[in-house]
């Protein structure tokens, strides 16, 4: 039996598995039977973690697709959620988490039984405006690559439909997403500018496809946000499934979202596949 914790943020859920003793192919076996919706527990992702000391620990994201993922900044404030449960932290406490793009350490900042608030520590992102050609119909989507530990292109939306192109998002984000210039894949992001204050998004996640939330898109998101189409430096991102704050004092400082994680659910799960 393999046992798991199930946590979201903002509706961007993830199954928690502390195992030291799965090897790549039955870590990417286990994340795409438990993430099925319909057969499985139901996820966007597994971070599988492995504890190194009192609230420090490393982690390994997988997709629903079984696919590594650098990292996910939502991920990683369930991560942090399930150990201040576990280790019955109180709001000031810090962890530390080492993922595939780095460590990145969170603070509890309040909790309410299994609703908790963290500010997690994202890294320092990088803006590049770029465009993709989608050859089919010579259309030329304007835009900009993001990184913030994995990679992001973000395009600006003119309404809250965020339709583009004469394409639904949802549409759009695939094409982006499997374009053949990103042949590792990449995030999608959909922006709309509300007020210098204040953005709504959409998300196509690489290895989820469209999702409620994401950590690390709302970072990217807001860094397109600030160093393209003059928003502030402090941004509520209004996502399907809540807000989000993302501070980034200027640019070559890190940058630090702040957002709700709440726990589930812990249970078990079968290890291997069940008999025909």
């Amino acid at each position: 039996m393999i046992e798991y914790a199930k946590a979201h943020a903002c509706g961007n859920d993830f199954l928690i598995v502390e195992s030291a003793a799965l090897d790549k192919e039955q870590e990417r076996a286990l994340a795409v039977r438990l993430c099925a919706r319909t057969t499985g527990v139901g996820a966007d992702g597994v971070e599988f973690l492995r504890r190194t000391g009192p609230r420090s620990g490393t982690i390994r994201l997988r997709n629903a697709d079984g696919g590594v993922a650098e990292i996910s900044g939502n991920g990683t404030r369930c991560v942090a959620a399930w150990m201040a449960h576990a280790e019955g932290s109180k709001p000031g406490e810090r962890f530390t988490l080492q993922t595939d793009a780095g460590a990145r350490t969170c603070v509890l900042e309040a909790r309410e039984g299994a609703r908790m608030r963290l500010r997690a520590g994202m890294g320092v992102p990088g803006v590049q405006r770029a465009s993709v050609s989608l050859d089919e119909d010579a259309v030329l989507v304007e835009g900009a690559i993001v990184a913030t530990g994995n990679p992001h292109f973000v395009l600006r939306v003119e309404d809250e439909s965020f339709a583009a192109y004469g394409m639904d998002w949802q549409t759009l984000g695939r094409l982006i997403c499997f374009h053949p210039q990103f042949p590792a894949q990449t995030n999608v992001e959909f922006v709309h500018v509300r007020a210098p204050g204040e953005i709504a998004i959409r998300i196509f996640e690489r290895g989820a496809g469209p999702t409620s939330s994401s950590g690390t898109g709302t970072c990217a998101a807001a860094a397109a946000a600030m160093r393209l189409y003059g928003c502030a430096r402090v941004l509520p991102v209004h996502a399907p499934g809540g807000v989000q704050t993302v501070a980034w004092p200027e640019d070559g400082a890190e940058m630090e979202l702040t957002g709700p994680a709440e726990l589930i659910a812990v249970g078990q799960a079968f290890a291997g596949e069940p008999p025909a």
